[in-house]
């Protein structure tokens, strides 16, 4: 990670530490992360939101009123747009996508929840997602939450990332390892 990117997730982190440790005490993190998700959905959705959290050409004051009013139209919680408001008089709306990810991240950490990232080569029947799920909680003790990608370039198989663990069974690894091991021999 780069310098400007570790001190914007560092940034973001305190931001989301305080948001999560207000949301606990308060026994509202199935709302927080309801708003979480309303954030990110908000986010992928809208080019204007993510010009006025990334611009400079808006001033503190109209950052912090265009957010506080998304905020309440959104239905945030008081919490959220407080925290929101604070960013944008801080200069610091950008950092809004790192924010939602640290707090997805400690939502899921405090439910006991993994998230694994898999991409597969065809996309994946709603059993197979479950039987996939299933072992992967079966192997880590934790309720698995699967983020689902298809790459075809992938040829057959799938790779797993859970944590720091990797698993890949792609037809083109093991096309490119039995190339590597074909050119030891030769």
């Amino acid at each position: 990670m780069s310098e400007p990117a570790s001190i914007s997730a560092g940034i973001a982190d305190r931001y989301a530490t305080a948001v999560f440790e207000i949301s606990k005490d308060s026994g509202q993190l199935d709302t927080l992360k309801a708003e979480v998700d309303a954030l990110e959905a908000a986010l992928a959705e809208s080019a204007d939101l993510q010009d006025l959290i990334n611009s400079p050409i808006y001033t503190r004051d109209q950052q912090d009123a265009a957010i506080e009013a998304i905020g309440k139209s959104m239905g945030l919680s008081a919490t959220m747009i407080h925290t929101l408001g604070l960013m944008a008089q801080k200069r610091r709306l950008f950092i809004l996508p790192a924010l939602l990810r640290a707090l997805s991240a400690m939502i899921a950490e405090a439910k006991g929840e993994v998230t694994a990232d898999v991409t597969s080569a065809t996309e994946l029947s709603q059993e197979q997602q479950a039987k996939l799920a299933d072992a992967l909680a079966a192997k880590t003790g934790k309720t698995v939450k699967l983020n689902i990608a298809v790459d075809e370039t992938l040829i057959g198989g799938m790779i797993v990332k859970l944590g720091s663990r990797m698993v890949d069974t792609s037809i083109r690894s093991q096309l490119a390892s039995l190339q590597n091991s074909m050119k030891e021999v030769g």
